[in-house]
């Protein structure tokens, strides 16, 4: 919390944050920084399928099932869009939680609320998905999808669902702290 922020939820005197606050605050920003990381980095990755590079498989084809368990296209039209959306949850989520205070001053504050529910819902959903398919319902169990799906996808995606629910409940504290008028 800033000494602008400090001074409008006093009534003008700027009072540094309890030691408890700064704690939590540590936290949030600590938890946006991981999901910002993790959007920012399979951001990346459909930025790289776009240029119709295929890592880590040999093909087109064999990305899409080891990815996505399921035959759809790499294409440019198809992936970019994902890598945009991947870039905005990942800027969204670091201003909400702390870790780019520029950017939060400028950004409405229903979509710094917003963000990482939708980012939290999102992650939760995929996680939920993978722990069906770690099930082996609609995966094959010795397919590199299930084995991938098992290390890395479904923990990540649980992983991220809690960080940004981290960021989320942080964010609503933040924006009824500071006295912005945001819908809930």
């Amino acid at each position: 919390m800033n000494q602008n922020t400090a001074a409008r939820t006093t009534g003008g005197a700027a009072r540094p944050p309890a030691a408890g606050a700064r704690g939590a605050a540590g936290t949030r920003r600590a938890a946006a920084r991981a999901v910002a990381a993790l959007l920012a980095a399979d951001g990346l990755l459909h930025v790289y399928w776009a240029t119709g590079r295929t890592w880590p498989a040999p093909d087109t084809a064999t990305l899409s099932r080891v990815v996505l368990n399921a035959d759809v296209p790499f294409t440019a039209p198809v992936v970019l869009p994902l890598a945009a959306t991947l870039f905005a949850g990942a800027t969204l989520v670091l201003a909400a939680g702390g870790g780019w205070e520029g950017a939060a001053g400028r950004l409405p504050a229903v979509a710094l609320r917003w963000a990482p529910r939708m980012v939290a819902a999102g992650f939760l959903a995929r996680g939920l998905a993978g722990l069906v398919w770690a099930a082996g319902i609609g995966a094959d169990s010795g397919s590199a999808f299930h084995r991938l799906n098992l290390a890395l996808y479904t923990p990540l995606c649980l992983a991220g669902a809690a960080a940004a629910w981290t960021v989320a409940r942080g964010a609503a504290q933040r924006c009824t702290a500071t006295g912005v008028a945001v819908q809930r």
